[in-house]
């Protein structure tokens, strides 16, 4: 997948002279801290647990330079990527930090111009924006696996010939699926990443129709930390992070 290399080979010379401090993996999400103050989210992505361990060989990436780790994000194994995307948002904390705040989404929901009539393709449940679809009237379409909604091929049909915006979960990049998805997008749809785990890196993303980044950095790094050990999710770890975003609408 290109956006595996991409997101590798950006990070690449910065994750041979950054060590990774602490690796933690939780049962909503993965965060992991390096020597140079950054810390970073993804969430762990794994679909059943069959035995006492979810990896099948051990590493302790602890102390160890952040490159043995970075390389993961192009393996076929959705914990260890899960580990590696956790990486990257920290190589990259020192930028996300200074992106701007959406702490409501009023700037997503106004960028991506939804309201009345706007055809929304969803790709993963969003509870928490149903309440803003329905008070703006827009029509949505939803594909989640995991909550048995939607079917694949019905969903890409409806990205090509129905959707004027597509909201789509970064969780995408952990099942290899983001390009896959966007490959299926008509040229007039309004493209967003969002989620706990989004990589706000434009560059990543040169390749694909992608406008708009929406994420989470962590401000209150000792509570995030505390609330990943604890198996939280996002209604959790949300209280201790910045929602910001990346504008991508002048590249594209």
């Amino acid at each position: 997948m290109k956006l595996n290399n991409r997101l590798n080979d950006i990070f690449a010379d910065k994750a041979e002279e950054v060590k990774i401090d602490i690796l933690s993996i939780g049962l909503g999400y993965t965060v992991v801290t390096t020597s140079d103050g950054g810390i970073g989210l993804s969430y762990t992505y794994f679909e059943s647990k069959n035995s006492c361990s979810l990896i099948e060989t051990y590493n302790d990436y602890e102390g160890r330079p952040a490159i043995e780790l970075l390389e993961k994000i192009k393996s076929t194994d959705k914990i260890q990527r899960s580990m590696a995307l956790a990486l990257i948002n920290a190589l990259n904390y020192r930028d996300t930090i200074l992106l701007p705040e959406d702490r409501k989404n009023n700037i997503m929901f106004e960028k991506l111009d939804i309201r009345e009539g706007t055809r929304v393709a969803m790709v993963g449940y969003f509870g928490p924006l149903m309440k803003i679809f329905e008070k703006r009237k827009a029509s949505l379409e939803i594909i989640d696996i995991s909550h048995g909604l939607g079917q694949k091929e019905n969903f890409h049909e409806r990205l090509k010939n129905w959707a004027d915006v597509l909201i789509m979960t970064s969780t995408t990049i952990l099942n290899n699926t983001t390009e896959e998805i966007l490959l299926n997008v008509a040229e007039n749809v309004k493209t967003v990443m969002l989620g706990p785990s989004t990589p706000m890196i434009g560059e990543a993303f040169e390749h694909l129709p992608v406008h708009l980044l929406a994420g989470m950095v962590p401000v209150e790094r000792d509570k995030v930390l505390k609330a990943i050990r604890h198996g939280t999710g996002t209604p959790v770890i949300q209280k201790f992070c910045r929602k910001s975003y990346l504008d991508l609408f002048h590249v594209t």
